[in-house]
C-alpha cells in the first residue's frame, strides 16, 4: 500500500486528486511550451522553417520527442487519478477511443476521488500551489471557451457595422 510520504507526482503508483490533477497538466503545458519556444529560438533555421510552413528534420525529431515525453506524463497523472477513483490505470486506454474519451475525460474531471484509504492507498494531501494552478486552469479555460465565442461575434458586428457605413 502507498503512502502520500513517500509519493513521487511523476510516477503512476499513487493518486491524484482532481485539483492536483488540473495543476499538474497546467504545470505540464507551461513547460512543455516554454521549452518549445526555446528549441524553435535556438534551432538554426527554424524561425524560416515556421514561417515557410515546412519544418527542418532535427527540429521535427526535437517536437516529436518532447511530445512522446508529454503524453507519457499526462497518462502518468491519468493513472494516478483513476486510482484515486480506486480503478486500474488500463482504464485509461479508454482515452484512445473517439466519443467514448469525451466522456471519459469529464468523467476524470468531475468524478470526485475516495475519501479514505483504497486499494492505492491513503489520499494525497493537495498543496497550496496545487490548488491555486488548477483554480488558474479552470479560469483559463473558460476564458477561453468565451473567447472562442466573442471574438467571431465580435468580428462579425465590426464587418457589418463597416459595411452599413460604406452604404450610407
Amino acid at each position: 500500500m502507498n503512502t502520500f510520504t513517500s509519493d513521487s507526482p511523476t510516477q503512476a503508483s499513487g493518486r491524484f486528486s482532481r485539483r492536483a490533477y488540473l495543476a499538474w497538466n497546467l504545470l505540464l503545458g507551461i513547460i512543455f511550451m516554454l521549452i518549445a519556444v526555446v528549441v524553435a529560438l535556438l534551432t538554426p533555421g527554424a524561425q524560416n522553417s515556421l514561417t515557410e510552413g515546412a519544418m527542418s528534420t532535427p527540429l521535427m525529431i526535437i517536437f516529436f520527442i518532447m511530445y512522446a515525453i508529454a503524453i507519457y506524463y499526462s497518462v502518468i497523472f491519468l493513472i494516478r487519478r483513476l486510482h484515486d477513483r480506486d480503478h486500474s490505470g488500463w482504464l485509461a486506454l479508454l482515452i484512445l477511443v473517439p466519443v467514448l474519451n469525451i466522456l471519459f475525460a469529464l468523467y476524470v474531471l468531475f468524478a470526485p476521488g475516495n475519501s479514505g484509504s483504497n486499494t492505492f492507498g491513503q489520499p494525497r494531501p493537495t498543496k497550496g500551489w496545487e490548488t491555486v494552478l488548477a483554480v488558474l486552469y479552470i479560469v483559463v479555460f473558460v476564458i477561453g471557451i468565451l473567447a472562442a465565442i466573442m471574438v467571431p461575434s465580435y468580428q462579425d458586428y465590426v464587418i457589418r457595422s463597416q459595411q452599413a457605413t460604406i452604404q450610407e
